[in-house]
C-alpha cells in the first residue's frame, strides 16, 4: 500500500469515495437482483398458479351446472322447458370449451397437460351422454334418461371433478412452494443486505479514518514543526513519509528550516567578524588620516610645479600655431604651382595629338600621290599601245606622273619634319610629366608637413588643456584630501557604532538554537582618540586659464559621504 501513501490527496479522496460507491453499487445491484427473484415468484403465483386454480374451479362449477340443467331437463314436461334447458346446456358447454382453451397456455407441467387432455376426453363422452339424456327426456322416457344420467354421466362427472381437484391441488401446491421460495429469498436477501450494508458502513468509516489520518497526522507534524521554528528551536527535524501534498509541504518546511539555519549560522559567525573588522577599520582610519595629511602637502607642491609647466606648454602651443600657418601658406603656393604644371601637361598632350593627326593626313596624301603615279604609268602604257592616236594622252600622263612624284616628295619631306616635331613634342611632354610628378610630390610633402604641424598644434593645444585640467584636478584633489581627513574621523565613529550594532545582532541571533555552531564574539578594541586635521594650505594661484571639469570629483565625494552614512 506504499503507492497509496504517495498518491496526491485528491486521488486518495477519489479512490476512497469510489470504493464506497462501488460497495454501495454492489449492495444496490444485489438488492435489485433479489427483488427480481421475489418478483418472479410473485408473478409466477399471479400469472400461473392463481389463474390455473381459478380456471379449474370455474370448470368444476360449469360441470355442476351442466349436471343440474340435465336433471331439470329430465324433469321438464313441456317444450318450452326443454328449449330453455337445452339452451342453457349449450351455453354451459360453450363456457366449458372456452375454459379448456384458456387453461391450455397455463398447463406448463406434464401432469397438467395430461389432466387437461383427460378432461377434454371425458367432456366429449359427457356430451355424448348428454345427447342421449336429451333425446330420451324429449320422448318422455324419463326413467331411461335417469338411468343414463346415473350410469353414464355421473361417473364421467365425478372423474372430471377428481381431475379438476388434482389440478387445483397441484397449482395450490405450486403457489405454496412459490410463496415459500419468495419468503426464503426475502429472508436470505434481508440478511445479505444487512450484512453488506454493515460491511459498507464499516469500510466507509475505516476508509474515512484512514484517509483523514494520512492527511491530518502530517499536517499536525508540520504545525508542531512550524511552532518549534517560530519559538527559535532550529534543532527540530521533520521527515516526510509520503510524496503527496503533505509530504511536499514537510519537505518544503525542512528546506525552509535548513535555509534559516544557514542564514542564522552565517549571521552568528558574521557578528564576530564584523566586530573585529570594525575595530580594524577604526585603527586603519587613523593611519589613513595621517597619510591623507601628508598627501595634501605633496599636492600643494605639485600644484606649483604644474603652473610653471602650463606656461611652458602654452608657449609651445603658440609657436606650433605660427608654424602651422606658415606651412599652410607654403602648401597653397605648391598647390597653385602643381595646377599650372598640370595645365602645361594638358597643352603638350593636345599638341602631340594634333601632330599625330597631321602625320596621318600626310600619309594619306602620300598614298594618293603613289596611286596617281601608278595610274599615270598605266595611262602611258596604254597611250604607247595606241600609237599615234594616244600620243597626246601620253604627254598628259607624263605630266601628271611628274606632278605626282613631286607631290610625293614634298609629302615625304613634310612628314619627316612633322615626325621630328612629334618626337620633340613627345620628349617635351615626358619632361613636363616628370615636372608635374615632381610638383605633385612637392605638394604632397608640403601637405604632409602641414598636416604634421597641424597635428602638433592640436596636440599642443590638447596638452595645454589637459595640463590645465590636471592643475585644476590637483587643486580639487587637495580640497578632497582635506575633506577625506574629516570623513576618516566620521568613519571611526561609524565603526564604533557598527561594533555596538554587531553586539546587539549577536544577542538577537543567540535566541535560535543551532546544532554544532561555534559562536565567536570578538571584543572590539577601544577607539584611539582622533588626531587633529592639518589646516588646508592655500595653493599657489595658477595663471593659466582653467577649463571647467565635469563634477566627477565632487560627486565622488558625495557618494563617499553617502557610503559612509549607509555604512
Amino acid at each position: 500500500m506504499r503507492w497509496f501513501y504517495d498518491l496526491p490527496i485528491t486521488w486518495k479522496l477519489l479512490i476512497s469515495f469510489a470504493l464506497v460507491l462501488v460497495l454501495t453499487s454492489t449492495l444496490g445491484v444485489f438488492s435489485l437482483t433479489q427483488l427480481v427473484r421475489v418478483n418472479q415468484s410473485s408473478v409466477d403465483i399471479s400469472t400461473n398458479s392463481l389463474p390455473s386454480v381459478s380456471t379449474t374451479l370455474q370448470l368444476k362449477v360449469t360441470l355442476s351446472r351442466i349436471r343440474a340443467i340435465q336433471l331439470q331437463h329430465i324433469l321438464s314436461a313441456n317444450e318450452k322447458d326443454f328449449l330453455y334447458n337445452e339452451k342453457m346446456l349449450n351455453e354451459q358447454n360453450d363456457v366449458l370449451k372456452q375454459l379448456f382453451v384458456d387453461f391450455g397456455p397455463l398447463a406448463f407441467e406434464e401432469m397438467e397437460k395430461q389432466a387437461l387432455a383427460s378432461l377434454i376426453q371425458k367432456f366429449n363422452l359427457i356430451q355424448a351422454a348428454q345427447k342421449k339424456i336429451i333425446a330420451l327426456s324429449r320422448t318422455g322416457k324419463q326413467t331411461e334418461a335417469r338411468d343414463v344420467q346415473l350410469n353414464e354421466f355421473n361417473p364421467l362427472y365425478f372423474q372430471s371433478l377428481n381431475e379438476a381437484d388434482r389440478l387445483v391441488s397441484s397449482n395450490i401446491s405450486d403457489s405454496i412452494h412459490a410463496g415459500k421460495k419468495a419468503q426464503t429469498i426475502f429472508e436470505s436477501s434481508r440478511i445479505m443486505i444487512i450484512s453488506m450494508l454493515a460491511i459498507c458502513i464499516v469500510l466507509g468509516i475505516m476508509m474515512a479514518l484512514w484517509v483523514s489520518r494520512m492527511v491530518v497526522q502530517p499536517l499536525q507534524r508540520a504545525v508542531n514543526f512550524a511552532r518549534a521554528v517560530a519559538g527559535g528551536d532550529l534543532t527540530t527535524k521533520i521527515h516526510s513519509g509520503s510524496k503527496d501534498e503533505t509530504g511536499q509541504l514537510m519537505i518544503a518546511l525542512q528546506s525552509m528550516a535548513d535555509g534559516l539555519i544557514d542564514i542564522v549560522s552565517r549571521v552568528h559567525k558574521g557578528t564576530g567578524t564584523i566586530a573585529n573588522a570594525s575595530s580594524e577599520i577604526a585603527s586603519g582610519n587613523l593611519d589613513l588620516s595621517t597619510r591623507t595629511e601628508q598627501q595634501a602637502s605633496s599636492l600643494q607642491d605639485t600644484a606649483s610645479s604644474m603652473s610653471e609647466l602650463t606656461a611652458t606648454v602654452k608657449q609651445n602651443a603658440d609657436n606650433a600655431h605660427q608654424a602651422n600657418q606658415l606651412a599652410m601658406s607654403a602648401s597653397d603656393i605648391a598647390v597653385r604651382g602643381g595646377s599650372v604644371v598640370a595645365q602645361v601637361i594638358e597643352t603638350m598632350e593636345s599638341i602631340d595629338t594634333s601632330s599625330r593627326k597631321i602625320v596621318d593626313i600626310i600619309s594619306v596624301i602620300d598614298g594618293i600621290a603613289f596611286q596617281t603615279n601608278i595610274l599615270a604609268l598605266n595611262a602611258a602604257v596604254e597611250a604607247a599601245r595606241a600609237g599615234e592616236q594616244g600620243r597626246g594622252f601620253a604627254v598628259v600622263a607624263s605630266e601628271v606622273r611628274g606632278l605626282a612624284q613631286r607631290s610625293a616628295n614634298a609629302a615625304k619631306e613634310i612628314k619627316a619634319l612633322i615626325d621630328d616635331s612629334v618626337k620633340k613634342v613627345g620628349v617635351g611632354s615626358e619632361l613636363v610629366s616628370q615636372a608635374g610628378s615632381t610638383m605633385s610630390e612637392v605638394v604632397g610633402s608640403v601637405k604632409r608637413v602641414t598636416d604634421i604641424v597641424g597635428e602638433i598644434t592640436l596636440a599642443s593645444r590638447s596638452q595645454s588643456s589637459r595640463i590645465e585640467q590636471v592643475n585644476q584636478s590637483i587643486a580639487q584633489m587637495d580640497e578632497v584630501t582635506q575633506q577625506n581627513a574629516a570623513l576618516v574621523e566620521e568613519a571611526a565613529a561609524a565603526a564604533r557604532s557598527l561594533q555596538d550594532q554587531a553586539s546587539t545582532l549577536a544577542k538577537v541571533v543567540d535566541v535560535f538554537k543551532l546544532d554544532q555552531i561555534q559562536t565567536a564574539s570578538a571584543s572590539a578594541p577601544s577607539r584611539l582618540p582622533p588626531r587633529p586635521v592639518m589646516q588646508k594650505k592655500t595653493p599657489a594661484k595658477i595663471s593659466a586659464t582653467h577649463t571647467k571639469l565635469p563634477a566627477t570629483t565632487s560627486s565622488r565625494n558625495d557618494n563617499d559621504g553617502n557610503s559612509w552614512e549607509q555604512f
